[in-house]
């Protein structure tokens, strides 16, 4: 495509994938490091946005102002006036689901041994009290904190919890339940959600969340369908589309080699582990197939993909209930996306050029840079924490580690 036909060449896209509480905090982490290293844009100020589950979570926060630094300082610092990035906003169970469930209990059961009564012949009784499964709830987890959470942080500070209201285009991607389409809120038809509903809608991934009925009909999680969606900013006419992905799968071999692991056998580690190197796989390898085809259907747009290593033992398996793992996560997501960018610097930066952007490489050069300082905090992990509160954390994120 000649340089005349292109699109705007300052038309910056950003595309987050899911994945989960570690996902997002992953995402923070490694969005600091692009933030600081390109200069010509403002990741708090793009064209447009697109978010999928929890990826839907912090583009919202993006669209609507809140800069890089905000959503690091969010999870590594507990100071007055911060919103703190707690991963129990995502993890609340629904006890509540449980309790109405077991109240079904007796008219189904009443329900199945009558079929069986009337009509022996046609209803066995095993086959009759499968409607016994109807009484299961339809998700283990609450998702209304997230909804209540996002729509207090809106609130203030001139942002918004309208789409319509922000100065960019966000995009929220659900999956419609019942006809299995892509739903873009934020797009036409769909404008008049709140931002807070469609995420929440966004990151319903069924079996963990209960779907959510926006206008008589019911969304489930965004990556039913497609894990980043880049597509969507491309055809708002992004030149270029920054896309993270922490969603990959994990590959034992080296961190074998390294010492982080006795032996590479993750069936070792139970039915957990297992489902999600499963899904991983099955989820990234479809991302693939995405953005191959992208390069026919949007020739000359361009597309940066960051997403962890294959063998990055600490995102596979890192605790993010503790607040120390979370510090350690962002820290690790935005160290690893510095190495990416100076590592692949050669590559990069072209493709930033004919977009209007500057790699900056004394950025990255800059070996004592850490997280910390580079959001304005102290580069001491103890400053600002009493011993007594660091000792507590840490007791705790050791006793989820143990559950």
């Amino acid at each position: 495509m000649a340089a005349a036909e292109r699109p705007d060449a300052r038309a910056v896209g950003l595309a987050l994938a899911g994945g989960g509480p570690a996902g997002a905090v992953y995402e923070i982490g490694a969005l600091r490091a692009i933030d600081e290293a390109f200069e010509g844009i403002d990741l708090h100020r793009l064209a447009i946005y697109v978010g999928v589950s929890a990826g839907a979570f912090v583009a919202s926060c993006l669209a609507n102002a809140i800069t890089t630094s905000q959503l690091c300082r969010a999870i590594i610092a507990d100071e007055a006036g911060e919103y703190p990035f707690a991963p129990e906003h995502f993890l609340a169970p629904a006890f509540g689901a449980f309790a109405r469930s077991g109240l079904r209990v007796p008219g189904l059961l009443m329900d199945g041994v009558w079929d069986v009564v009337k009509d022996p012949s046609e209803h066995g009784l095993f086959g009759s009290l499968n409607r016994l499964t109807w009484a299961l709830p339809v998700g283990l987890l609450r998702n209304d904190p997230i909804r209540t959470y996002l729509k207090a942080l809106f609130s203030e500070g001139g942002r918004s919890d309208h789409f319509r209201e922000l100065s960019t285009k966000l995009m929220v991607v659900a999956t419609d339940l019942d006809s299995a389409t892509a739903a873009l809120f934020g797009g036409e038809g769909l404008d008049h959600v709140h931002i807070s509903t469609a995420v929440q809608a966004s990151t319903a991934l069924p079996g963990l969340y209960p779907p959510v009925e926006i206008d008589g009909r019911h969304y489930v999680d965004g990556v039913l369908l497609k894990t980043v969606h880049a597509s969507v900013a491309l055809d708002e006419g992004a030149g270029l589309v920054i896309c993270v992905n922490p969603i990959v799968p994990f590959d034992t071999h080296r961190s074998v080699e390294h010492g982080m692991m006795r032996r590479g056998r993750l069936a070792d580690r139970g039915l957990i582990t297992v489902l999600s190197q499963t899904l991983r796989t099955i989820v990234h390898s479809r991302m693939k197939v995405g953005l191959a085809s992208y390069e026919h259907r949007y020739a000359g747009r361009d597309i940066l993909l960051f997403e962890p290593q294959r063998d990055d033992y600490d995102m596979f398996f890192g605790n993010v209930f503790s607040f120390a793992n979370r510090v350690e996560i962002c820290e690790h997501a935005y160290k690893s996306t510095r190495h990416r960018l100076w590592h692949d610097r050669a590559g990069i930066e072209p493709i930033l050029r004919r977009n209007g952007i500057r790699l900056r490489t004394d950025v990255l050069a800059d070996r004592r840079r850490d997280l910390r300082s580079s959001v304005g905090l102290p580069t001491s992990r103890d400053q600002g924490r009493t011993s007594v509160a660091q000792l507590l954390d840490e007791t705790l994120g050791d006793l989820e580690s143990l559950l």
